[in-house]
């Protein structure tokens, strides 16, 4: 092969392989092999002399070297990297050098045969070589991580070579283009270059495309040089094919390669003119198979990006091909539908917007608009959730018709039901697109625009009704003869023919034929046609002289004579002399009618689009005000996302004046308190812009606008909203964002200088207090003008004034706490001080008045008392005295009040009763309310106050024990345990422990003795509430409760003493308000004395059945905070919370559902309690349906998430069926199986347990949830193994249900069980007689000791019944004999101490 010049053809052809190694072998002498491949040790100077071999002959070097870059190529795995890079180099040099070559020759006229195979051959060898070395140097960087930062990295450490690929690829490709560009078409026979010399090209560009970093930004010059060598290839070298076909595998194999051939082909049409590969590239995606792309994730994500993106850069071409890819809508793939959806908003967006549209794009638009809004309603909860997003831009960018407004908010309105978070979150922010951007109003208040429509519609229907009247007088008078013609010439031929006498029309006056015509006329009108014909006829006769009976000549038929003159005398239009005038008359007439008609046209025209507009923002906002109450349930749901959104929703909202968004803004308020940041920070900005931001002039006026807001969201508002509320504002007063004007203005408002209502400075006074949470200075530095103002002589007036005054000053103690290991003497003001004074005589003041507001004043005063004063037990004892004092006066009694309060007369007659029982019921209120306040002053202020002095004692000890170091070496020295005490730590320890010692001894011993203060009023309260009969006011009758309940915190021992009295009361008080406040006083017991509530524990439960809903709404607060704090056990009686889940009460069965999702977070919690629950609830004496019991069951079961629990689940379900005896409870446990999320092991626990229900499977309704539990298996087989597994289960299924029907298609043999025939007429009996489960205490629902579904109680040994003696009876007497209101409890009711554990074990031994 050597010896070769440039003009010598070579008698060989180079073929361009498919595989390397096929130039290792020839299929004749004509083709070119490589006759030897070198070995890797001698390339280095075998490169050499290619080297050389370059320098002489050019590119044509190639033809005798080939053998040495092909050894290269061989062994590039194992070579030196000097020499594959001086071989990329040599390369690079003879393709450059053969396309500079190239130009003149490509440009001679005439090129002979042995040039232009010179010339090919060497350009398919330098080209392949140069090709082959690129792909291998790509594939290398690949793998060993040379591109981006690790490049960088080993380019450090390799000091010696400074080669970086990134770098040398971008001239090679730019080098390749350059010579693509050449007319090599000339070189090739037949000017068609073949097509293995384009694949090699395009080969490498693809390659580089497949790396995944390419479409990073610094690759971006790598990227273009790869897409503008594809589009020069694709113009000129007919690659439209091959292109297609190889982009759409790329995007099948390779996800990151979408938006990189977006952008090629967004170049390929602009500078290359390529827009049929859109079309190709569009036909190939749409011709694949469904179901292949179903099962094909990554292949879909590519294609889905591709489309998506593609319909943004070049939406119009799209559009053209948007055909292929329609069938795709009803695959299986959901990417698929979510990218042609994409593709389909795009062209709204872009191509098919605007009114000046053709009527084909006028019909394309509204048949993509009917595709995206069917496709709300798919199947797949993403395709859902993409479309709505879609039409969130197509809302925004205003290109959704107004006449599809309706139907797309009534879409996203039902969408807020959806299952997916996803959904209900784009539905949220779809709705709230519409409100910013909709066409019809910037108020959108459903009672206005009901009264406008109203006003309008009125107004159209009396234009309508005008324009009805102007039609019937301005109708032509030709049309109406026209009309009639036909039936009036029958009438004159038959009126001829029979030649009628002319008495039959009735006498005519002579002399006056205008009356003739008029009643004529007025015949015609009538449709009288016959007597309209003899009248005329007899006219003719009578005035053969007289107009217009003259007018017509007689020479004419008779019949045509009678037709003109009558249509003379309806038309009017006489022919004759006297025409013409009428006829112009009746011409100008005509057209100033008609020029009146226009006018009232137009007015309807723009009435009827008046009422149309009006009637569209109408049903607008009724759908907006049916969101908002949707969007208000999903403030509170688990998603963050959902949440937040709903909270932006409820801001629109109110922005356009929607009265229902009060109720939204008042909702969110709790969420404050919530644990997620984001959550809180969303609240915060809600309000921030709905109220810190007023609209108006000076900063007064914005100001004044400020708080006339936040009045308006106090109004009515619970307790609970005002605390969230005030939470909001100390945030804003500590960040300063509530500017001092408001301030000013509140203070203006309390004190009276800017007019204002009482409510007004009430609000006042209660937005001071928030902000004082955040800043106390705002009250601090103004205390003295709040005791002035705000506790004055006019107390008695207005106490609930008085108390957000107390309220506002107690926000000084709140802040003014020392922490811990903090010497600070704590604020307190003396007893001297003014505050005090105001408050003592406040409460004395209304102590026998009977405002409704004194108790919850005197409350809050005597809280504010105990936070500042110094002793504040001396200040609430004088007050205590002072209104015993005035009590025993007031009921005539002489003795102090000190003496025996509890010795008051039982009762008197007349009026004197309701004044006994208000004063006895203020009395026992503020001694409860004193009671308390002085336990929690010991165990918070008191004991504070004691550590605060220790602190300081042992602070002031190390200070001289410093100064004194000669005489601590000394004690170190010799061992002091005092000392080792101290430096451990257990000095203050132990030290806490006795004060702890001290206040508790305190609140045993002393509060409640016979010398003290509070104990004088023990047998009043007591007295009360053993005798409800006598004391029978209810409001007496609930602060004795509450105040026995407050007396019970103090002592553990007086607790226990009066416990069966407390739960006595709490179960039999026929008024709902003491059962509530003994709930709410069992609640605290529970935490302070668990030992001693414990047992009583079902009598807790049994509230939640109590027949008042608001004593059922306070148990099931209660019993949350306390099973959620592990206070009481939730085994057994928790089937009670769950009742609660099928409430008749919203706000409870909302309750019931928190406690269930709050108790999921812990560990097992819910899973562990679910077999008690069923077996509670399903059981008949429970009083729950079995339809409600469903409702229960799939809330409960949708906690339940791991695979675990739901296969020990279903092995638990299976066993039961052996102990259930009853068909409802089969029922029962077969439906919860059908809640479960059954797996393949779950399969196998149910086949493994088969025998516990097969025998139950001949009952249709447990039959029929087995098949559903079948159906869900069916449809999650994709294993072999797990369809025969199936397959088997459902045969066994049949068998047993067959086999179930023929045995009870057989008649009866021998003596069945006569227990079982007759349970189900004595369940049914049971179950009649059984009254309201809410009327019934928790224990009648667990009496029955048969119940199978109940683990059964321990039997009591018969020693223990031997031990058990005859007890008194404990008997709450009245005064009154025989009373049917007595209140009695035995003894054997109480119960015990011991735990159910001790209890249990003790039993079994």
């Amino acid at each position: 092969m050597a010896g070769l010049s440039s003009e010598a053809a070579p008698a060989w052809e180079f073929h361009l392989p498919l595989f390397a190694d096929d130039l290792l072998r020839s299929d004749g002498p004509s083709q070119y092999a490589v006759q030897k491949v070198l070995p890797a040790k001698k390339l280095r100077e075998h490169l050499a002399e290619f080297r050389a071999g370059f320098r002489t002959q050019g590119a044509l070097a190639i033809l005798q070297h080939f053998d040495t870059l092909y050894s290269v190529l061989h062994h590039f795995s194992s070579v030196e990297a000097a020499v594959k890079e001086d071989a990329l180099e040599l390369m690079q040099k003879a393709v450059s050098s053969h396309s500079n070559a190239l130009t003149p020759i490509l440009d001679r006229v005439g090129l002979t045969p042995s040039l232009r195979t010179v010339h090919c051959n060497a350009l398919k060898m330098n080209c392949y070589v140069l090709v082959r070395l690129v792909e291998a140097f790509e594939t290398e960087s690949i793998r060993g991580g040379l591109l981006g930062l690790d490049s960088k990295k080993k380019a450090k450490k390799n000091q010696g070579s400074r080669f970086l690929w990134e770098e040398e690829r971008l001239p090679i490709l730019q080098l390749l283009t350059q010579l693509l560009q050449l007319d090599l078409h000339r070189l090739w026979t037949g000017s068609v270059v073949e097509e293995e010399f384009v694949s090699l090209m395009t080969g490498c560009c693809y390659h580089i495309l497949e790396n995944p970093s390419i479409g990073h930004q610094r690759h971006r010059p790598t990227r273009e040089a790869v897409i503008h060598l594809l589009g020069v290839v694709l113009r000129r070298y007919g690659h439209m094919l091959n292109a297609t076909l190889k982009v759409t595998q790329m995007l099948q194999r390779h996800e990151h390669v979408a938006p990189v051939f977006v952008e090629a082909v967004s170049v390929w049409i602009k500078e290359y003119g390529m827009k049929s590969i859109v079309g190709e590239l569009l036909r190939e995606i749409g011709q694949k198979c469904p179901q292949e792309l179903a099962r094909d994730a990554s292949g879909v994500k590519g294609y889905a990006t591709f489309l998506t993106e593609l319909a943004e850069q070049a939406p119009a071409i799209v559009l053209a091909n948007m055909s292929v890819l329609l069938h795709h809508l009803d695959g299986e793939s959901y990417g698929m539908r979510n990218a042609i959806l994409t593709a389909m908003a795009e062209t709204l967006l872009q191509v098919l917007n605007g009114e000046q549209l053709e009527e084909s794009a006028h019909s394309t638009r509204d048949q993509f608009l009917d595709t995206l809004q069917a496709h709300t309603c798919d199947v797949n909860g993403f395709v859902r959730s993409r479309v709505l997003q879609l039409f969130t831009r197509i809302v925004q960018q205003k290109a959704l018709p107004l006449s599809r407004f309706q139907a797309v908010v009534c879409l996203a309105v039902s969408r807020l039901q959806d299952k997916s978070v996803t959904v209900v979150k784009n539905a949220i922010q779809l709705l709230a697109a519409f409100l910013s951007n909709n066409p019809f109003s910037c108020k959108l208040s459903v009672t206005d625009l009901t009264e406008l429509l109203q006003k309008e519609r009125q107004k159209l229907q009396e234009l309508r009704d005008q324009r009805r009247t102007t039609a019937a007088v301005v109708i032509p008078p030709e049309e109406e003869w026209e009309a009639m013609q036909p039936e009036l010439r029958a009438t004159v031929e038959s009126c001829l023919r029979s030649q009628p006498q002319a008495e039959e029309v009735g006498d005519l006056e002579a002399g006056d034929p205008a009356q003739v015509s008029d009643k004529i006329v007025l015949l015609l009108r009538k449709s009288s046609y016959k007597d309209a014909v003899l009248l005329a006829q007899r006219a003719v006769g009578l005035f053969p002289g007289a107009e217009p009976f003259v007018s017509c000549s007689r020479t004419e038929d008779e019949e045509d004579f009678l037709l003109g003159l009558l249509r003379a005398l309806f038309t009017g239009s006489q022919p004759g002399r006297g025409t013409q005038e009428p006829t112009g008359g009746a011409e100008d007439t005509g057209g100033e009618e008609q020029g009146a008609e226009e006018q009232p046209s137009s007015e309807l025209a723009k009435q009827e689009m008046l009422v149309q507009y009006l009637q569209d923002a109408y049903s607008f906002s009724v759908k907006i005000t049916e969101a908002i109450s949707l969007v208000s349930r999903l403030m509170y749901e688990s998603s963050v996302s959902v949440v937040q959104e709903a909270i932006e929703f409820f801001v629109i909202v109110s922005q356009f004046g929607i009265p229902q968004a009060v109720l939204g803004v008042r909702r969110m308020l709790p969420l404050i308190w919530s644990k997620e940041l984001g959550i809180r920070e969303a609240v915060l900005n809600a309000y921030r812009r709905l109220y810190l931001n007023p609209s108006g002039g000076s900063e007064r006026a914005r100001a004044h606008s400020l708080v006339q807001s936040l009045s308006l969201l106090m109004v009515d508002a619970s307790l609970a909203t005002i605390q969230c509320l005030g939470e909001i504002i100390s945030e804003f007063m500590q960040k300063d964002e509530i500017k001092p004007a408001v301030v000013q203005l509140l203070w203006e408002r309390f004190t009276e200088k800017s007019p204002c209502s009482t409510l007004e400075r009430h609000v006042a006074v209660m937005l001071l207090g928030m902000m004082a949470q955040g800043k106390p200075e705002i009250v601090g530095s103004n205390l003295d003008v709040l005791i002035k103002m705000g506790l004055d002589e006019r107390v008695p007036e207005n106490y609930r004034l008085a108390q957000e005054v107390c309220n506002a000053i107690s926000k000084i103690a709140n802040t003014q706490k020392p922490a811990l290991r903090k010497s600070g003497t704590p604020f307190r003001l003396p007893q001297s001080h003014l505050l005090f004074e105001r408050l003592s005589e406040a409460i004395r003041m209304g102590f026998a008045g009977s405002s409704p507001h004194w108790i919850p004043f005197t409350e809050t005063a005597v809280t504010l008392i105990y936070k500042l004063a110094e002793g504040p037990e001396e200040i609430c004892a004088r007050i205590l005295q002072r209104c015993s004092q005035q009590a025993l006066e007031k009921l005539g009694e002489p003795e102090g009040a000190e003496a025996e309060p509890g010795s008051s007369p039982t009762g008197g007659a007349g009026d004197s009763g309701s004044v006994d029982a208000l004063l006895l019921t203020h009395l026992v209120s503020l001694a409860g309310d004193v009671a308390l306040q002085q336990l929690v002053h010991l165990e918070l202020a008191v004991s504070a106050e004691l550590r605060r002095r220790r602190i300081v004692g042992e602070e002031q000890e190390t200070k001289e024990r410093t100064n004194r170091s000669t005489k601590k070496q000394k004690a170190k020295s010799t061992g002091n345990e005092t000392t080792m005490e101290m430096e451990l730590g257990l000095t203050g320890a132990s030290a806490e422990d006795t004060e702890a010692e001290l206040i508790h001894s305190i609140c045993e011993t002393e509060l409640l003795d016979g010398k003290q203060l509070l104990s004088a009023f023990v047998p009043l309260v007591l007295k009360i509430c053993h005798n409800p009969g006598h004391y029978s006011d209810p409001a007496l009758s609930a602060a004795a409760a509450l105040a026995l309940g407050k007396f019970c915190m103090i002592s553990a021992e007086f607790c226990d003493a009066h416990l069966r009295l407390f739960f006595t009361m709490m179960e039999k008080s026929t008024l709902a308000s003491v059962r509530s406040n003994l709930m709410i006083a069992a609640g605290d017991l529970a935490i302070r004395f668990p030992n001693q509530v414990e047992p009583w524990t079902p009598h807790l439960y049994a509230r939640l059945r109590d027949p008042c809903q608001h004593v059922r709404r306070t148990a099931a607060l209660v019993m949350t905070h306390l099973i959620l704090k592990d206070m009481v056990k939730v085994k057994g009686q928790v089937s009670e919370m769950a009742a609660l889940l099928i409430d008749p009460e919203e706000e409870i069965v909302a309750l019931a559902r928190n406690f269930f999702t709050e108790l999921s977070g812990k560990d097992n919690a819910v899973y562990n309690l679910l077999p008690d629950i069923i077996s509670r609830l399903s059981d008949p004496d429970s009083g729950i349906d079995e339809q409600p019991f469903r409702t229960i069951m799939r809330q409960l079961f949708s906690y339940i998430t791991k695979d675990k629990q739901t296969e020990n689940l279903v092995e638990k379900l299976c066993q039961r069926f052996r102990t259930a005896r009853t068909e409802r409870q089969h029922h029962d446990l077969a439906f919860c199986l059908t809640l479960l999320p059954l797996t393949n092991r779950g399969l196998h626990k149910m086949q493994d347990n088969f025998d516990c229900f097969g025998d139950k499977l001949q009952d249709a309704a447990v039959y029929s949830c087995f098949q559903t539990v079948l159906g869900r298996l069916r449809r999650l087989c994709t294993k072999p193994e797990m369809k025969t597994l199936v397959e088997e289960f459902e045969q066994k299924l049949q068998k047993c249900h067959n086999r179930g029907l023929d045995s009870l298609a057989e008649p009866p043999q021998g003596s069945k069980c006569p227990e079982s025939s007759g349970r189900p007429e004595a369940q049914t009996a049971k179950r009649t007689a059984t009254s309201s489960r809410r009327q019934r205490p928790l224990r009648a629902a667990n009496r029955k000791p048969d119940s199978s579904f109940l683990t059964p109680e321990p039997r009591v040994s018969r020693g223990r019944r031997k031990i058990c003696r005859q007890k008194a009876a404990v008997v709450f007497s009245s005064d009154e004999e025989n009373s049917p209101e007595e209140a009695e409890l035995m003894e054997e009711e109480t119960p015990s101490k011991t735990t159910p554990i001790s209890r249990a074990s003790a039993r079994r031994s």
